[in-house]
Protein backbone atom coordinates (compact mmCIF):
# COMPACT_ATOMS: atom_id res chain seq x y z
CA UNK A 1 0.00 0.00 0.00
CA UNK A 2 3.05 2.20 0.23
CA UNK A 3 1.99 4.63 2.91
CA UNK A 4 4.88 6.77 4.02
CA UNK A 5 4.60 7.05 7.72
CA UNK A 6 2.68 9.92 9.23
CA UNK A 7 3.33 8.39 12.65
CA UNK A 8 6.45 9.32 14.51
CA UNK A 9 8.38 8.15 17.53
CA UNK A 10 10.50 10.29 19.81
CA UNK A 11 13.94 9.28 21.00
CA UNK A 12 12.49 7.25 23.87
CA UNK A 13 10.69 5.01 21.37
CA UNK A 14 7.18 6.28 22.07
CA UNK A 15 4.85 6.68 19.12
CA UNK A 16 2.80 9.70 18.21
CA UNK A 17 0.54 10.80 15.39
CA UNK A 18 1.93 13.12 12.76
CA UNK A 19 -0.28 15.30 10.63
CA UNK A 20 -0.86 15.28 6.91
CA UNK A 21 1.24 16.98 4.30
CA UNK A 22 3.10 19.88 5.86
CA UNK A 23 1.47 19.42 9.26
CA UNK A 24 3.55 19.60 12.44
CA UNK A 25 4.93 16.30 13.62
CA UNK A 26 4.98 14.57 10.24
CA UNK A 27 8.10 12.52 9.64
CA UNK A 28 9.15 10.27 6.83
CA UNK A 29 11.36 7.36 7.77
CA UNK A 30 14.21 6.96 5.31
CA UNK A 31 14.66 3.34 4.31
CA UNK A 32 18.25 3.24 5.54
CA UNK A 33 17.56 4.98 8.82
CA UNK A 34 15.99 1.96 10.40
CA UNK A 35 18.05 -0.82 8.89
CA UNK A 36 21.57 0.60 8.77
CA UNK A 37 24.00 -1.04 11.23
CA UNK A 38 23.62 1.70 13.85
CA UNK A 39 19.94 2.31 13.12
CA UNK A 40 19.12 -1.36 13.57
CA UNK A 41 20.75 -1.53 17.00
CA UNK A 42 18.95 1.63 18.07
CA UNK A 43 15.64 0.46 16.71
CA UNK A 44 15.84 -2.84 18.55
CA UNK A 45 16.49 -0.97 21.77
CA UNK A 46 13.61 1.43 21.22
CA UNK A 47 11.07 -1.07 20.01
CA UNK A 48 11.83 -4.27 21.94
CA UNK A 49 8.89 -3.62 24.26
CA UNK A 50 6.60 -2.79 21.30
CA UNK A 51 6.77 -6.17 19.56
CA UNK A 52 9.58 -5.36 17.11
CA UNK A 53 10.32 -8.16 14.62
CA UNK A 54 12.62 -8.28 11.63
CA UNK A 55 11.28 -10.18 8.63
CA UNK A 56 13.52 -11.24 5.74
CA UNK A 57 11.72 -10.63 2.45
CA UNK A 58 12.64 -11.17 -1.19
CA UNK A 59 13.88 -7.56 -1.34
CA UNK A 60 15.66 -7.38 2.00
CA UNK A 61 14.69 -6.83 5.61
CA UNK A 62 11.28 -5.54 6.65
CA UNK A 63 10.08 -4.64 10.13
CA UNK A 64 6.92 -5.40 12.08
CA UNK A 65 6.26 -3.20 15.10
CA UNK A 66 3.51 -1.35 16.94
CA UNK A 67 2.65 2.33 16.86
CA UNK A 68 -0.12 4.36 18.43
CA UNK A 69 -3.08 5.01 16.19
CA UNK A 70 -4.94 8.33 16.02
CA UNK A 71 -7.56 7.04 18.48
CA UNK A 72 -4.92 5.83 20.93
CA UNK A 73 -5.29 2.13 20.15
CA UNK A 74 -2.16 0.16 19.22
CA UNK A 75 -1.63 -0.47 15.52
CA UNK A 76 0.79 -3.11 14.21
CA UNK A 77 2.50 -2.10 10.96
CA UNK A 78 4.60 -3.80 8.31
CA UNK A 79 7.36 -1.43 7.17
CA UNK A 80 9.10 -2.26 3.88
CA UNK A 81 11.71 0.14 2.55
CA UNK A 82 10.50 3.04 4.67
CA UNK A 83 6.81 2.69 3.74
CA UNK A 84 3.95 1.08 5.59
CA UNK A 85 2.85 -1.87 3.47
CA UNK A 86 0.11 -2.96 5.86
CA UNK A 87 -1.38 -2.25 9.25
CA UNK A 88 -3.74 -3.94 11.68
CA UNK A 89 -5.46 -3.21 14.94
CA UNK A 90 -5.04 -5.82 17.66
CA UNK A 91 -7.48 -7.81 19.75
CA UNK A 92 -11.18 -7.40 19.04
CA UNK A 93 -10.49 -4.78 16.36
CA UNK A 94 -8.05 -6.94 14.40
CA UNK A 95 -10.34 -7.20 11.34
CA UNK A 96 -11.17 -3.49 11.16
CA UNK A 97 -9.51 -1.44 8.40
CA UNK A 98 -6.89 1.01 9.67
CA UNK A 99 -6.26 3.21 6.62
CA UNK A 100 -8.99 5.17 4.86
CA UNK A 101 -8.29 3.63 1.46
CA UNK A 102 -8.85 0.18 2.95
CA UNK A 103 -12.32 1.39 3.85
CA UNK A 104 -12.68 2.95 0.41
CA UNK A 105 -12.17 -0.49 -1.18
CA UNK A 106 -15.53 -1.39 0.37
CA UNK A 107 -17.03 0.55 -2.55
CA UNK A 108 -17.19 -2.79 -4.38
CA UNK A 109 -20.12 -3.70 -2.11
CA UNK A 110 -21.95 -0.44 -2.84
CA UNK A 111 -21.55 -0.40 -6.61
CA UNK A 112 -24.83 -2.13 -7.40
CA UNK A 113 -23.27 -5.41 -8.52
CA UNK A 114 -23.36 -8.88 -7.01
CA UNK A 115 -20.03 -9.59 -5.31
CA UNK A 116 -19.33 -13.17 -4.31
CA UNK A 117 -15.78 -13.66 -5.53
CA UNK A 118 -13.00 -11.05 -5.26
CA UNK A 119 -9.33 -10.99 -6.24
CA UNK A 120 -6.82 -8.77 -4.39
CA UNK A 121 -3.47 -8.23 -6.09
CA UNK A 122 -0.72 -7.18 -3.68
CA UNK A 123 -2.07 -8.73 -0.50
CA UNK A 124 0.72 -7.55 1.81
CA UNK A 125 -0.56 -8.09 5.35
CA UNK A 126 -4.06 -8.86 3.99
CA UNK A 127 -5.65 -5.84 5.69
CA UNK A 128 -8.57 -5.45 3.30
CA UNK A 129 -8.95 -9.14 2.34
CA UNK A 130 -9.34 -10.23 5.96
CA UNK A 131 -11.72 -7.34 6.68
CA UNK A 132 -13.87 -8.25 3.67
CA UNK A 133 -13.91 -11.96 4.50
CA UNK A 134 -14.73 -11.29 8.15
CA UNK A 135 -17.59 -8.93 7.23
CA UNK A 136 -19.34 -10.75 4.37
CA UNK A 137 -20.67 -14.26 4.79
CA UNK A 138 -20.34 -16.35 1.65
CA UNK A 139 -17.63 -14.14 0.14
CA UNK A 140 -14.46 -15.70 -1.29
CA UNK A 141 -11.37 -13.47 -1.42
CA UNK A 142 -8.30 -14.70 -3.29
CA UNK A 143 -5.38 -12.58 -2.04
CA UNK A 144 -2.24 -12.79 -4.17
CA UNK A 145 1.12 -11.82 -2.67
CA UNK A 146 4.30 -12.12 -4.73
CA UNK A 147 6.66 -12.57 -1.77
CA UNK A 148 5.94 -15.81 0.15
CA UNK A 149 7.70 -14.41 3.22
CA UNK A 150 5.37 -11.42 3.29
CA UNK A 151 2.47 -13.86 2.97
CA UNK A 152 3.79 -15.79 5.96
CA UNK A 153 4.13 -12.55 7.92
CA UNK A 154 0.47 -11.82 7.12
CA UNK A 155 -0.47 -15.11 8.76
CA UNK A 156 1.93 -14.76 11.69
CA UNK A 157 1.51 -11.11 12.63
CA UNK A 158 -1.61 -9.80 10.87
CA UNK A 159 -4.24 -12.47 11.66
CA UNK A 160 -4.77 -13.55 8.03
CA UNK A 161 -4.58 -17.21 9.00
CA UNK A 162 -7.80 -16.96 11.00
CA UNK A 163 -9.79 -16.24 7.85
CA UNK A 164 -8.25 -19.07 5.83
CA UNK A 165 -10.36 -21.50 7.87
CA UNK A 166 -14.11 -21.71 7.08
CA UNK A 167 -16.25 -20.23 9.85
CA UNK A 168 -20.01 -19.74 10.07
CA UNK A 169 -21.09 -16.18 9.35
CA UNK A 170 -17.85 -15.27 7.56
CA UNK A 171 -16.34 -15.49 4.14
CA UNK A 172 -13.12 -17.28 3.26
CA UNK A 173 -9.67 -15.84 2.52
CA UNK A 174 -7.35 -17.75 0.20
CA UNK A 175 -3.81 -16.38 0.50
CA UNK A 176 -1.75 -17.29 -2.57
CA UNK A 177 1.99 -16.70 -3.06
CA UNK A 178 2.29 -15.73 -6.74
CA UNK A 179 3.23 -12.82 -8.98
CA UNK A 180 0.09 -10.83 -9.75
CA UNK A 181 0.41 -10.51 -13.53
CA UNK A 182 1.23 -14.20 -13.90
CA UNK A 183 -1.76 -15.10 -11.74
CA UNK A 184 -4.05 -12.98 -13.91
CA UNK A 185 -2.78 -14.45 -17.16
CA UNK A 186 -2.56 -18.03 -15.91
CA UNK A 187 -6.19 -18.56 -14.90
CA UNK A 188 -9.67 -18.38 -16.33
CA UNK A 189 -12.03 -18.19 -13.33
CA UNK A 190 -13.98 -14.91 -13.36
CA UNK A 191 -14.12 -12.45 -10.47
CA UNK A 192 -16.88 -10.00 -9.65
CA UNK A 193 -14.23 -7.49 -8.52
CA UNK A 194 -10.46 -7.25 -8.85
CA UNK A 195 -8.50 -4.93 -6.54
CA UNK A 196 -4.91 -3.82 -7.07
CA UNK A 197 -2.76 -2.72 -4.11
CA UNK A 198 0.57 -4.02 -5.40
CA UNK A 199 3.69 -2.03 -4.45
CA UNK A 200 7.42 -2.63 -4.13
CA UNK A 201 8.20 -0.48 -1.11
CA UNK A 202 6.96 2.98 -2.13
CA UNK A 203 6.89 2.18 -5.85
CA UNK A 204 3.82 0.76 -7.63
CA UNK A 205 4.15 -2.62 -9.35
CA UNK A 206 4.42 -1.43 -12.96
CA UNK A 207 3.73 -4.88 -14.43
CA UNK A 208 0.17 -4.42 -13.15
CA UNK A 209 -0.19 -0.82 -14.37
CA UNK A 210 0.03 -1.16 -18.16
CA UNK A 211 -2.53 -1.48 -20.94
CA UNK A 212 -1.59 -5.12 -21.35
CA UNK A 213 -2.16 -5.76 -17.62
CA UNK A 214 -5.52 -3.98 -17.84
CA UNK A 215 -6.48 -6.27 -20.70
CA UNK A 216 -5.61 -9.26 -18.52
CA UNK A 217 -7.79 -7.80 -15.75
CA UNK A 218 -10.70 -7.34 -18.16
CA UNK A 219 -10.46 -10.98 -19.24
CA UNK A 220 -10.74 -12.13 -15.60
CA UNK A 221 -13.72 -9.92 -14.68
CA UNK A 222 -17.23 -11.30 -14.75
CA UNK A 223 -19.70 -9.33 -16.93
CA UNK A 224 -20.31 -5.98 -15.25
CA UNK A 225 -17.38 -6.57 -12.88
CA UNK A 226 -15.38 -3.80 -11.24
CA UNK A 227 -11.63 -3.09 -11.08
CA UNK A 228 -10.18 -0.84 -8.35
CA UNK A 229 -6.52 0.25 -8.19
CA UNK A 230 -4.86 2.13 -5.33
CA UNK A 231 -2.72 5.02 -6.62
CA UNK A 232 -0.53 7.24 -4.41
CA UNK A 233 0.54 10.80 -5.18
CA UNK A 234 4.08 12.17 -4.90
CA UNK A 235 5.67 15.33 -3.51
CA UNK A 236 3.11 15.77 -0.75
CA UNK A 237 0.17 15.46 -3.14
CA UNK A 238 1.53 17.91 -5.73
CA UNK A 239 2.52 15.28 -8.31
CA UNK A 240 -0.41 13.35 -9.83
CA UNK A 241 1.45 12.20 -12.94
CA UNK A 242 1.12 8.49 -12.17
CA UNK A 243 -2.59 8.89 -11.41
CA UNK A 244 -3.07 10.61 -14.76
CA UNK A 245 -1.19 7.79 -16.49
CA UNK A 246 -3.31 5.11 -14.79
CA UNK A 247 -6.52 6.88 -15.85
CA UNK A 248 -5.24 7.05 -19.44
CA UNK A 249 -4.20 3.40 -19.35
CA UNK A 250 -7.49 2.04 -18.04
CA UNK A 251 -9.46 4.24 -20.44
CA UNK A 252 -7.91 2.29 -23.32
CA UNK A 253 -9.55 -0.90 -22.02
CA UNK A 254 -12.67 0.12 -20.03
CA UNK A 255 -15.43 2.51 -21.15
CA UNK A 256 -15.93 3.91 -17.64
CA UNK A 257 -13.01 5.10 -15.46
CA UNK A 258 -13.60 7.00 -12.21
CA UNK A 259 -11.27 8.55 -9.60
CA UNK A 260 -12.21 8.41 -5.92
CA UNK A 261 -10.08 10.35 -3.39
CA UNK A 262 -9.38 8.67 -0.05
CA UNK A 263 -6.86 10.85 1.86
CA UNK A 264 -5.57 9.67 5.22
CA UNK A 265 -3.90 12.53 7.07
CA UNK A 266 -3.54 10.46 10.24
CA UNK A 267 -1.11 8.06 8.58
CA UNK A 268 0.39 9.57 5.45
CA UNK A 269 1.77 12.74 3.92
CA UNK A 270 0.68 11.62 0.43
CA UNK A 271 -2.80 11.32 -1.06
CA UNK A 272 -4.36 7.99 -1.98
CA UNK A 273 -6.83 7.62 -4.85
CA UNK A 274 -8.83 4.63 -5.99
CA UNK A 275 -9.15 4.41 -9.75
CA UNK A 276 -12.27 2.43 -10.65
CA UNK A 277 -12.79 0.88 -14.08
CA UNK A 278 -15.70 -1.12 -15.45
CA UNK A 279 -17.44 -2.14 -18.63
CA UNK A 280 -20.72 -2.35 -16.73
CA UNK A 281 -23.17 0.03 -15.07
CA UNK A 282 -21.35 0.29 -11.71
CA UNK A 283 -21.06 3.83 -10.39
CA UNK A 284 -19.19 4.76 -7.23
CA UNK A 285 -20.12 7.60 -4.87
CA UNK A 286 -17.59 10.38 -4.34
CA UNK A 287 -15.93 10.17 -7.76
CA UNK A 288 -14.07 13.27 -8.94
CA UNK A 289 -14.93 14.78 -12.33
CA UNK A 290 -11.94 15.33 -14.62
CA UNK A 291 -11.69 16.98 -18.02
CA UNK A 292 -10.40 15.49 -21.26
CA UNK A 293 -6.92 16.89 -20.67
CA UNK A 294 -6.38 15.09 -17.36
CA UNK A 295 -5.26 11.67 -18.73
CA UNK A 296 -1.75 11.56 -20.14
CA UNK A 297 -0.07 8.88 -22.25
CA UNK A 298 -1.07 5.32 -21.37
CA UNK A 299 1.49 3.01 -19.81
CA UNK A 300 2.58 -0.01 -21.84
CA UNK A 301 4.79 -3.04 -21.38
CA UNK A 302 8.34 -2.36 -22.44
Amino acid sequence: MAKRTGLSRDESGRSGTGGGSGAPGTRRRAAGALFGPEGLVGALGHWRERGFHLVRTARGWAAVFEVEGPDGDPVRVLDVGGAYQSATYLGKRRFEPVFSYYRAFDAVFAAGISVRRVLMLGAGGCAWPKHAAASHAGLTVDAVEEDPRIAEAARRFFFAGELERPCAGRGVLNLVAAEGRAFLEGGAEPYDAILNDAFCGEEPALRLATVEAAQAVARRLAPGGLYLANVVSRDGGADLSFLRGVVATLSRVFPTVQVIPCPDQDFSDEDNFLVAATAGPARLPGALPYDAGFPTAPLRDR
